[in-house]
């Protein structure tokens, strides 16, 4: 099956000089369409690319594995740049994909696209259905890569074929570079074509499509004289004499397009190749391209020249009405032009009604520049308007309005800006910024300037934030601007500085607007922008006034609108960082979540939801954060955000299942997080959360090694942020520095941590456990200060009321203790932390609970504590800590045993029998009778539902109700 256009083949006779591509084509073809024979291998496409200046043969040799593919039963895709195209937005990607689709019905097309569709139907030039959202471009290629993976699938094997790729738009170039490793592992080819020498955009996607593969690209040489000696004589006759060869190939320079052409002329004028006969032949050689051919086609007519001109604005293939209106002629005129056209081989052969094209793109060049400059710019302005008229939509339109002078129309405005928006909606934000441009410059009207700029500011915002903050500045200071687009400008401004690491200045412009707000609606609104920016810039002059006033203004609020929410939700957020009692910081966050909170609103951002789906993590009900993240997540995929919102996502989902102990699965989830973050440009703050989590995740499994690389090759060490990344680098550092051995070097790094966040009365253990890596820290120095900030710590973490860091500040002030008394303080930590989620912690509290006990002499209790840690460390993929546990055991002459139970996160009749219990307010002892068991049985059957369930007894009756029961 074969789709796509088709690939221009300038001779039907077989190639000279031409072999070892040839031979290169069979061979990527035959790895293609290898047969399994029975034996599940797999086939192998790649990446095969031919590189060379105009008319040296690239569309031939394209030609050729068409035919050679079809005949080895290929599905046949095909696009082709076209110079005077490259403005328009995913033009090579629909011309690869619309074919495929549009044998489908329309609701086979949405079945088959599924939850891609509104993501894709823009960029695809598809029918979009209702408000079609503004993916980001990562969204739009990862959409592209399934829609191409499943065709491939279906269809395989297929070959792609590209053609003029120098001329490609940089969004299909940049989609292309990015799929082209997948093609090693698919039933996929692709063969590119394209001159090195030229390319106008996406060079450096170009250079990664064809230079960056496992093959390197086929640079095509011009053809020898005897090469050129024989194109002439087959054409007329054995009897050309060699210097005649000799000139024609001198007067090509071995260009085969150019050799073909003058060849066939010679053979049309009659005559044999002697040398009387060079005059002549130079004659006909200059009007194959340049002067000569364009006074060919001036020889034809004055109408035949402008429906020529006409076809060469448009683009190839061209409609021929829409032609033929541009020129101004008649249908039977165009007909006409057309067929003298073909005949003087400027244009090439009905191809089945596909539109008029021309014979090579070199002549389509030709002609385009001999255009007259003034008459050129007219023909595309009558084109914008034709074009818009035809239906083509408005990206089509403005393509020509590019083209044309500045003259104020406000139709003009009206058709870019549109375009902008679509564009927007395709995940092309550089050709909407492109068109949004030149609709400044037209100029608008002075009353659409602001809502212009705002749009400039949004289609800049993923490829240019400084762009975007210059632009919403502009938009700011422009008269009489609507209070509703004078909000939305601000937050995207404050938006486009935070994201640039200028977090005072994204506060400073929401409190400007805060003052001049006279509407009650948008002024609370940007009163919770500027609580945002306040709470997350790290130079904030006066944290405490903030939260006063935060806390003020959040007890008079409802909770009914969203702004409302988001005041409630900041206010969760800084009573956690405070360290206020846990009851406290739940309570807010429901609140603000009683009338939702959208991760995917682009008014608003999703720092608030974030922020109020970890509050739950902190305060030992990560379960309740996961299923807050999942919906975000999901959110943001269906929205076609897929860029820096999804990576931070993964990162922080990763770090949540990092603080419930799941070690194996946060490495997963951070990973994946800051593989996303690498991709996209603008990510360093995604980047810098993903890198302490996983940095921390690491130290945790034990691969100190592992986690110092990670933070030298991102130069994590070295960050200084102006705004508030969590886990907080300095913190990190530390603990890297203790994790190899290097206390001394920790103590400062963490003083200074403790400092600034003290300054702003962030007290809380649970989010920045600074206290406790300073504790351990000093103790080799200087163990009585080590003491009181352990006890500092553990009477915060009493204050806040975490069992999960209340345990973990009980057991650092046990290992910097020491002695009997550690023993009591061991016990403790355990005790609290049977009560949380957070395994990890507790596996440690084991250990160390158990080491202890064997110093003391007091081993059978020790083997059940070790025996207990080295179960919880091994489930938790703690690997070092696993190795310490059975170290303790061999030193008590203990061996240890086999794990008595697996890790699973079904809860067993039992466990959910006393979940049940504990949730409708049953004590330990009532709980023991009822199942048979002892306290400390219950306790521990509970430890076991608090780590699967990712709650503590708090969070029971929620967690319970979305829990199924287990089958008996």
């Amino acid at each position: 099956m074969a789709t796509g256009l088709r690939q221009p083949n300038t001779d039907g006779r077989s190639l000279l000089e031409r072999r070892g591509e040839l031979r290169a084509i069979d061979a990527s073809l035959a790895r293609l369409c290898a047969p399994d024979d029975g034996v599940p291998r797999g086939r192998r496409g790649g990446v095969l690319a031919f590189t060379g200046s105009g008319g040296l043969g690239k569309t031939t040799l394209l030609g050729q594995v068409r035919a050679r593919a079809a005949a080895q039963g290929c599905t046949i895709l095909s696009a082709r740049g076209g110079e005077n195209e490259q403005e328009l937005g995913f033009r090579v990607v629909r011309q690869l994909l619309q074919p495929s689709l549009a044998v489908l019905d329309g609701p086979a097309r949405r079945s088959f696209l599924g939850s891609w569709y509104d993501i894709l139907a823009t960029a695809l030039g598809l029918e979009a259905s209702g408000a079609t959202p503004a993916p980001d471009p990562a969204g739009v290629r990862d959409g592209l890569d399934w829609v191409m993976t499943q065709l491939v699938m279906c269809r395989a094997p297929v070959v792609v074929l590209l053609d003029d790729m120098h001329w490609a738009d940089g969004e299909s170039l940049g989609w292309l570079a990015s799929f082209a490793p997948r093609t090693e592992t698919l039933p996929l080819l692709l063969v590119v074509a394209c001159r090195p020498e030229e390319p106008q955009s996406g060079t450096e996607a170009l250079h990664v499509l064809v230079d960056g593969q496992s093959e390197r690209p086929h640079e095509l040489a011009p053809l020898s004289e005897a090469a050129v000696a024989r194109i002439v004589r087959n054409q007329v006759g054995e009897g050309a004499e060699d210097r005649f060869c000799a000139e024609c190939w001198a007067v090509t320079g071995g260009s085969p397009f150019e050799a073909v052409e003058l060849a066939l002329r010679l053979g049309q004028a009659g005559l044999r190749g002697t040398g009387d006969e060079l005059a002549a032949m130079r004659d006909l050689a200059s009007a194959v391209k340049g002067p000569g051919l364009l006074r060919r086609l001036r020889r034809l007519g004055s109408t035949t020249v402008r429906f020529a001109w006409a076809a060469a604005v448009l683009g190839t293939p061209a409609p021929p009405d829409l032609a033929a209106a541009v020129a101004v002629i008649g249908s039977e005129d165009a007909a006409a032009a057309t067929e003298r056209l073909r005949a003087a081989r400027i244009l090439a052969a009905d191809r089945g009604g596909r539109g008029v094209e021309f014979v090579h793109p070199l002549i389509a060049t030709a002609v385009y520049r001999d255009i007259p400059a003034g008459l050129r710019t007219g023909l595309h302005n009558a084109a914008a308007e034709i074009v818009g008229s035809a239906g083509l939509g408005p990206t089509a339109a403005a393509r020509h309005l590019l083209e044309v002078p500045r003259e104020g129309r406000p139709g003009a405005v009206a058709c870019l800006r549109e375009a902008g928006r679509e564009y927007l909606r395709a995940g092309a934000p550089e050709a909407a910024r492109r068109v949004l441009v030149r609709a400044l410059q037209e100029p608008p009207p002075a009353e659409e300037r602001a809502a212009i700029l705002h749009e400039l500011g949004m289609s800049t915002f993923l490829i240019d934030p400084a762009a975007t903050v210059r632009h919403l500045r502009e938009a700011l200071a422009e008269p009489d601007v609507d209070p509703d687009l004078r909000a939305s400008i601000a937050f995207r401004l404050a938006q486009a500085l935070a994201h640039t690491d200028q977090v005072a200045e994204a506060a400073a412009v929401v409190e400007e607007e805060v003052r001049r707000a006279a509407n009650p609606r948008v002024r609370l609104r940007m009163q919770a922008d500027h609580f945002v920016w306040s709470a997350f810039r790290t130079d904030e002059p006066d944290p405490r006034a903030r939260s006063r006033r935060l806390a003020r203004l959040a007890a008079k609020l409802p909770g009914r609108g969203l702004e409302e929410r988001y005041i409630l939700g900041l206010r969760a957020w800084d009573a956690l960082v405070r360290g206020e009692p846990r009851d406290t910081v739940l309570d807010r966050a429901e609140e603000s979540l009683r009338g939702g909170l959208s991760w995917a609103d682009e008014n608003r951002g999703f720092e608030v939801p974030v922020s109020v789906a970890l509050v739950f993590m902190y305060s030992d009900q990560p379960g309740r954060s996961e299923e807050l993240f999942a919906q975000g997540i999901a959110e943001c995929e269906r929205k076609g955000w897929r860029g820096s919102h999804l990576a931070l996502a993964h990162a922080l989902f990763g770090y949540i299942r990092y603080r419930r102990g799941l070690l194996t699965e946060a490495e997963t989830m951070v990973r994946e997080g800051l593989r996303i973050a690498d991709r996209v440009d603008g990510a360093l703050p995604a980047q810098w959360f993903a890198v302490g989590i996983l940095a921390q995740t690491l130290l945790a499994r034990g691969r100190t090694a592992d986690a110092r690389r990670l933070v030298d090759e991102y130069h994590y060490s070295e960050v200084v942020p102006n705004a508030v990344i969590y886990p907080d680098p300095r913190t990190v550092h530390a603990e890297l520095l203790l994790a190899e051995g290097r206390p001394e070097a920790a103590v400062r790094p963490l003083g200074e941590v403790g400092a600034r966040l003290e300054e702003r009365a962030w007290h809380n253990p649970a989010w920045c456990p600074w206290r406790l890596h300073l504790a351990t820290a000093l103790a080799p120095s200087d163990p009585d200060r080590a003491v009181r900030v352990a006890r500092e710590a553990v009477a915060l973490a009493r204050d806040f009321g975490a069992a999960s860091v209340i345990g973990q500040a009980l057991r650092v002030e046990a290992e910097v203790t020491g002695g009997p008394v550690a023993l009591g303080l061991y016990a403790e930590a355990v005790e609290f932390l049977e009560q949380s989620p957070a395994a990890y912690e507790l596996a440690r509290a084991l250990v160390g609970h158990g080491a202890a006990l064997s110093r003391s002499g007091r081993v059978q209790e020790a083997a059940d504590r070790l025996y207990q840690g080295l179960e919880r460390a091994v489930h938790c993929g703690a690997e070092k800590l696993a190795v310490r546990a059975r170290a303790e055991l061999s030193a008590a002459g203990l061996r240890p045993l086999p794990l008595r139970y697996g890790q699973t996160g079904t809860l067993t009749t039992r466990e959910r029998t006393a979940a049940e219990l504990t949730a409708q307010g049953d004590p330990v002892p009532v709980v023991a009778k009822e199942l048979g068991l002892t306290e400390q049985g219950v306790r521990q059957v509970l430890s076991s539902v608090y780590r699967k369930l990712g709650t503590d007894s708090a969070g029971l009756p929620r967690a319970l109700r979305n829990t199924p029961r287990p089958q008996d």
